[in-house]
């Protein structure tokens, strides 16, 4: 899987707009605070799609061992300005065996395309620990397309996305939905999980 590079540019274009949008409160959210609680104290865990950091600084906050990845140059100059230990790849250089205690992919994995998913889910499965958790939030909907400011999106219905994981040996322990405005602006349904690994 290439990245998508109009997808990439504009994250490299917008990250501190990105940052300034979505890092800018002081506490972590419900979900994060869901997902590290179900992480071992100092588990390892890795952010995937970290963009500017603000989740994996929390984490690392917590005591958590945080590698922290994402695809955009720009975005891991700001999570290392930021303390937290990004590094630069993309969702096809996940390799690692049952090395990490959760992985958290917040809305990271809907720049995936659709027939990668399995292969991807699948690839998280392997690089966790027995019972390690995994969090996922995704928008909700149909088909693929770009946004308003041209990123590439893989829209999963509810269904759809509960199927994935069931495949990949995932089981859904809690679920969030909710409809909300986005970088492009534009107020577009979601949904994330918590899972665990069977």
């Amino acid at each position: 899987m290439s990245v998508d590079a109009k997808t990439l540019a504009v994250y490299n274009a917008k990250a501190a707009d990105y940052s300034a949008r979505f890092d800018s409160a002081g506490k972590p959210g419900a979900q994060l605070k869901r997902f590290m609680a179900a992480v071992p104290a100092g588990g390892s865990v890795l952010d995937w799609g970290c963009g500017p950091g603000g989740a994996a600084a929390h984490m690392v906050a917590a005591g958590l061992g945080v590698d922290a990845v994402d695809a955009s140059e720009e975005m891991v100059r700001l999570a290392c300005a930021a303390g937290v230990p990004a590094r630069l790849g993309t969702f096809d250089d996940l390799e690692a065996q049952a090395v990490y205690d959760g992985v958290w992919a917040n809305f990271s994995l809907l720049h995936a395309p659709r027939e990668d998913l399995p292969r991807l889910l699948g690839a998280v499965a392997r690089s966790l620990r027995p019972s390690g958790v995994f969090h996922i939030a995704l928008k909700t909907g149909e088909g693929t397309h770009r946004d308003g400011i041209d990123r590439l999106y893989t829209f999963l219905s509810e269904d759809e996305l509960a199927g994935l994981l069931t495949d990949a040996g995932f089981e859904i322990v809690a679920t969030d939905t909710g409809c909300e405005a986005g970088l492009a602006g534009t107020k577009d349904p979601w949904i994330a999980h918590l899972t665990r690994k069977i």
